[in-house]
Parts: C-alpha cells; structure tokens; sequence
C-alpha cells in the first residue's frame, strides 16, 4: 500500500520540478521529433504500441527525447518498470533489480523492463553483470546514452540491443517544444499570458543546438525572472533571451543574407590562406547555432575546389573530420572543425579542378568522337572486330609509362589539365611534362614514319 506523505512529497517534487521536467510528454502522440523511429509504421513504434519492446538501446545527443521515450514505454507496457541512473549505481543495485525481476517473473509471470541511463557510465564489469539476465529474458534492457554504443557499450551487450539513434530536433520541433510550454495550463504557462517576441524566440532556438531541455530551461528562466507588466503580460524580447541563455545574439538569420554572406567569408578567408580570419568565421558561424555538418559539407567540397592536388591530404582531412564529427559530436567537435580549418587555410592551394569542367564543356560543344580502337573492350569483341588489338600496356614498360592514344583521332595534342607549382601538384607537373615531351617524341617519330612510308610507295 502506497505511503500517503510518500505521494504528497511525490506531488509536491512534480509542482516544484522544472519546466523540462513537467514538460515531459507521456504518450507517443505528444511525443516531438524522431519521425525517423517513431513515425506511423515504424517498427519502434509499433513494438512500443504492442507492448513488445525487447532488449534497446537508444543514442543521441542531450535533450533529444532518451529518458522521456523510456517513460513512455514505462506508461504504456504492462511489465514492471524499473530504473536506475549509471552515474549513482553500482553492481549492488543491479543485483537487486535482477532478484526482484526474477520473483516478479516466478510468482506473478510478469516482465521486467530495465532501464538504465547513462548506459556508458557503468564501468565493464557492471555492464556484464548485466548480460546473463539479458540473453535468459529475465528482464528486458533499456539503455540511454549520450555516447556512440559501438564504442562506449560492451559489444555482447549491444549485440543483445537494437540500437536507435536519437538526432538532435530541428528548428521546427524546438518551436513545437515551445509552443507546448507556453499553452500548457496543467504543467506550462498556459494560465499566463506570455508574449515572447518572434526574435527572442528565433535566438533561444539557435542557440539550443537541437536540445529541447535548452529551450525549455532558458524559456523558464524568462518567464520565472521577468515581471508583468501592468496589463499581467510578461513580455520576453531579444534583450530577455539573451540573458535567459547567456548567450549575446548575432544577426544571422540561415535563410537569409548574413547566412551566405557569412558562409562566403569563411571560405573565401581559406581561399585566401588567412587562418585567423577564417577561424574568426568559423566561431561566428557555430555561435550563432549554424549546423556543423553545413559547415562539414563545405571543407569538404573546399578540400577539392581549392586545395587539390596541391595537397591531396587535404580531401582526407576535411573527409576524417566529418566522420570524427558524427562520433564526437558536439561541443567537442568544435576542435575537429577548426584543426580541419586551420590545416585548409595554410595549406597549398591549387584549383585544377576545374579542368574537368572544361572537358565537360569540351563535351557538351564538340561532336563525339569514337573510342580507339585499342582502348576498346577486348573481352567480348576481340576475336570479331579486333578490339583492344594493339594496346599497349604501361606496366610493362619503363618506368610503367608508354606513348599512346588515349583521346579520340580528332583530339590529340587536346590538353585539360595544367598542374601548377604549388605544393605537391609541382611534382605532378614535372612527371606530366616528361610524359607529355615523350608523347610529342612519340607523335614526331610516327608522322616522320608515315611520310617516309608514303615516299616510298610513290618512287619508281
């Protein structure tokens, strides 16, 4: 029988508990965001819905949804429910949630689904205390972390797990977050009237980095701190936002001209190979809540355009940070974008590229010519039509390089690509002229042949 001051200090916790907290949705239809999981028809969904949920774990960022979704399986399953916190429990606790679970299985026939946040806290030892009672089905693991599973959960554990990956909500979903918190009138602030402005409420959003909790708890700050004015309307604006965050807002607006203008003198200060100036965007860019991984996408196509060959690293630096990005995430992932920043800005530049768009527009004026015949595929035609007949294969030469034919007959001496003296494409170029120079040779002595060949026919 539940104990009466248990439930009144139960009910006095939930009225003094924070915004996030009340805020909680407690079913899948109030739940915001994670469409991607949680839409009609999906799996996760529908195991929730059924009641059969087995063995998860669910990954993302902070403020995505991890704990609130566990409690929304807890209100919608007829198992048991059991939680506990990594950070403040210990192998002791787990082997009393095993022991009840397994009384609970034995003299009631009823699940148990364990929840554990933090998931990547416990150390080994207490994740495989966890595995035995995983694998028999005496209970059913819920874990939530902050940390890519793949690496921070033993592998036996996560191969006993569907893993879900929770993302952080876009720009829509937080307005939605806050939108539900403002009209609330059993847990938000729907018996007051609030009026926040559209750009105190564009900054709070920026500046959240997809984490609902953010939102909520700069929104409550707002409103707890700011007084009515003498019509009982707490009026929030930018100037309220700011210090509700702690975070001054930048004019950026990402559909609009400081979001290209900004984007422009980033990658125009690289171009330029001026570190400071292109760090200074980068942290303009990321204060102002752009997406990391829009940035992400421009070093990369940056590393190809502008860098090239005169530092082939480049492309594999700017592609590692992308990859390091999607593990490490964010805030750390702030020092992945500026050492790829920094190496892209001192880094030899070179926009040979761009030679390829002079082919394709090679492509697009002149007529097509056909293939070499012995460029052609032998495989198939050789023995019919001769084709491959006389290719000559570089390997087998010195050096691995011999004169030939690679462009169409109407094409030859057609040059695209002029490697300049930056960096490593300087040694490019001095490979390409001497293969180039024995072309020429190559090409003088056949003419030489065939004029010769045509005299000798003509003599008497």
């Amino acid at each position: 029988m539940p104990d009466l001051f248990d439930a009144q200090a139960e009910q006095a916790r939930q009225e003094r508990a924070p915004l996030a907290d009340r805020m909680r949705p407690r079913t899948l239809d109030a739940f915001v965001g994670q469409d991607h999981i949680l839409g009609e028809g999906k799996l996760l969904r529908r195991a929730i819905m059924a009641d059969r949920v087995t063995s998860l774990l669910l990954y993302g960022p902070p403020g995505t949804g991890k704990t609130t979704l566990a409690r929304i399986i807890a209100n919608t399953t007829e198992a048991h429910f059991t939680s506990m916190n990594a950070v403040l429990s210990g192998v002791k606790d787990i082997r009393e949630a095993i022991q009840k679970a397994k009384n609970r299985l034995k003299h009631h026939q009823q699940r148990t689904i364990l929840f554990i946040d933090e998931v990547h806290r416990f150390n080994k030892a207490q994740q495989d205390a966890l595995l035995p009672h995983v694998e028999n089905g005496t209970v059913v693991f819920v874990g939530a972390t902050t940390e890519n599973p793949y690496f921070e959960v033993n592998n036996a554990l996560v191969s006993r797990s569907r893993v879900f990956e929770l993302k952080p909500l876009d720009e829509d979903a937080l307005r939605q977050v806050a939108a539900m918190a403002l009209t609330d009138t059993e847990r938000g602030y729907g018996d007051l009237d609030v009026q926040i402005t559209e750009d105190a409420l564009d900054h709070l959003i920026g500046t959240a980095n997809g984490d609902a909790r953010s939102v909520l708890n700069a929104l409550e700050l707002a409103v707890e701190t700011t007084a009515p004015d003498a019509g009982d309307t707490i009026r929030i604006d930018l100037q309220v936002a700011e210090d509700s965050i702690q975070q001054r807002a930048v004019l950026y607006d990402k559909e609009g001209d400081a979001h290209f203008d900004t984007i422009s003198a980033f990658i125009k200060s690289l171009r330029g190979s001026d570190p400071d100036a292109a760090l200074y965007w980068l942290a303009r860019m990321i204060y102002a809540g752009e997406d990391p991984r829009f940035i992400l996408r421009r070093l990369l196509i940056f590393a190809a355009e502008d860098v090239g060959l005169a530092d082939p690293r480049a492309l594999q630096v700017a592609q590692s940070t992308a990859q390091g990005f999607e593990y490490v995430g964010m805030p750390e992932g702030q020092f992945l974008l500026a050492e790829c920043c920094l190496y892209l800005a001192t880094a030899p530049k070179s926009n040979t590229a761009f030679a390829y768009f002079d082919a394709l527009q090679y492509v697009e004026d002149e007529q097509t010519g056909d293939v070499p015949n012995h460029l052609k595929d032998a495989n198939r035609d050789k023995e019919g039509l001769g084709h491959g007949k006389g290719y000559k294969y570089p390997h087998a030469y010195r050096d691995h390089y011999v004169p030939a034919q690679y462009l169409p007959e109407n094409m030859q001496g057609t040059y695209f690509y002029a490697p300049t003296d930056q960096g490593y494409e300087q040694r490019i170029a001095e490979r390409l002229e001497q293969w180039r120079e024995r072309d020429v040779d190559e090409e003088v002595i056949k003419r030489a042949q065939k004029y010769a060949d045509a005299a000798q026919e003509e003599a008497p």
